[in-house]
């Protein structure tokens, strides 16, 4: 027996496009039509509620996806806005078109340096001189979540070309040594990496660095290994970083590219940030002259001061990731159809994509706020701590939506959301575990080390 519907033929007539309504007439009995309407399902006069209203010949134009919901680049300068665009472009125009090659791959498009060097967002962060613009951390950020948009990889060669390695010369290095280099570096014309991290120490390398240096007549010979040191295998220098074993003191070196007893063997085999060129470094007796070690370096406070420049940028690669795959997400929920319609008007789905809103708009304001604290000298450690908890931990939740809204789609490189879904691991643990940053975070407001 059928049910009862619970709207009458006739309130049906509110619900339907008159000029629609005009045309069906000229072909089918009306009357009839409502006559049988009258002995439909509340599923079936909805069906031809949205017949009637030419819903399904017509559909309506959609929103674009914009992951900034409350429009916080807006408020921007225009500068600002400018190189946004300007890295927007580069990936969209080079990156995004040879990204899943060189994924499969397991290497970095190096053809693109060149067309990388013509945007010159060096000299938008840096000056000449080593010192850096009054803007600089917000730049660099919008730079880096641009990037991360489309693809992370890209993003940490920059950071680590013009955040670590042109920091580490910048606050280390004599005049002589920042003339020498630092032009290059902001020309692209001589690629840098930064060697910190060992393999039996990320986040304790402070106090267990086991890379050693010793002065050795005119010169310093090190001996140790340096592993995840992103650029290093292509790199014309690579900063090492090591403990004199006659003072412990931590000293800087500029390690040229073809130095004798200077080995690197690239890391195969990662899930996640395929595209970057991590290297695992040995220093066998190498021998480095005294005319290249950083000679402003002050031991680990100098490295120290590197890292706190550049820890924003790592939160600002949370929200690009996460950015680039609620957009994706978004876009392929508008268009995908299952079951009749399009699954973005399915209630879970738009669940799945209003966490992810929510997340994304978050993360912006933090690190926002965050660089123009840093830009002013008010930041401090836990407060780029936080920022780093807070933005990856957003992300990974973020993009494992995204993966879902996507189905088993999800999971193929094409469609964008399973790099981002693999680059994730990569930001959540780098530049400062979740767990470390965290007590980080929870010392300065407990005035408590809960550090072992």
């Amino acid at each position: 027996m059928t049910a009862k519907p619970s709207q009458n033929p006739m309130a049906l007539l509110a619900q339907i496009d008159l000029e629609a309504l005009g045309r069906l007439s000229e072909k089918v009995d009306l009357a009839a039509l409502l006559g049988a309407a009258s002995r439909m399902s509340d599923k079936q006069l909805s069906q031809l509620t949205r017949m009637l209203a030419g819903s399904e010949h017509k559909k309506p134009e959609l929103p674009a996806p914009d992951a900034d919901f409350f429009g916080q680049l807006g408020g921007l300068s225009g500068d600002e806005r400018a190189v946004a665009a300007t890295m927007k472009g580069f990936m969209h125009d080079h990156v995004a078109p040879v990204m899943n090659e060189y994924w499969n791959r397991d290497e970095f498009p190096r053809h693109l340096i060149p067309e990388l060097r013509k945007l010159d967002l060096l000299r938008k962060v840096w000056n000449e001189d080593g010192s850096r613009k009054p803007n600089a951390t917000v730049v660099e950020g919008l730079i880096t979540m641009e990037a991360c948009k489309v693809d992370v990889s890209t993003a940490v060669f920059f950071g680590v070309h013009a955040g670590l390695a042109f920091a580490s010369i910048a606050l280390g290095g004599s005049a002589e040594q920042k003339a020498e280099w630092l032009p290059k570096m902001m020309d692209l014309e001589a690629i840098g990496a930064f060697g910190l991290t060992e393999p039996e120490g990320g986040s304790q390398v402070s106090q267990g660095m086991r890379t050693t240096c010793k002065r050795d007549g005119d010169g310093w010979t090190l001996r140790g290994e340096k592993k995840w040191i992103g650029n290093s295998t292509f790199s014309d220098f690579t900063v090492i970083w090591a403990r004199d074993v006659d003072t412990q003191e931590v000293r800087g070196f500029i390690v040229r590219a073809g130095t004798p007893g200077y080995e690197v063997k690239k890391i195969e085999g990662k899930t996640a940030l395929r595209i970057v060129e991590n290297g695992h470094i040995t220093l066998t007796d190498c021998r480095v002259p005294e005319s290249d070690r950083l000679q402003e370096v002050r031991g680990w406070r100098t490295t120290a001061e590197v890292l706190k420049l550049t820890r924003a940028g790592v939160a600002w690669q949370g929200v690009g990731c996460a950015m680039g795959a609620y957009e994706l997400a978004l876009a392929y929920a508008q268009n995908r159809e299952q079951f009749g319609k399009r699954i973005a008007e399915f209630q879970l789905i738009q669940n799945h994509l209003v966490h992810m809103l929510g997340n994304v708009t978050g993360m912006l304001a933090t690190v926002l706020r965050l660089s123009h604290m840093a830009d002013a000298g008010e930041m401090r450690d836990e407060h780029a701590a936080l920022a780093k908890v807070v933005t990856a931990a957003r992300c990974r939740e973020t993009v494992a939506l995204a993966r879902e809204t996507l189905g088993g789609n999800g999971i193929l490189l094409e469609n964008g959301v399973a790099k981002h879904f693999a680059d994730t691991e990569a930001i959540y643990s780098y530049e400062g575990t979740n767990e470390i940053n965290t007590l980080v975070v929870g010392r300065a407001v407990t005035g408590l080390s809960a550090f072992v």
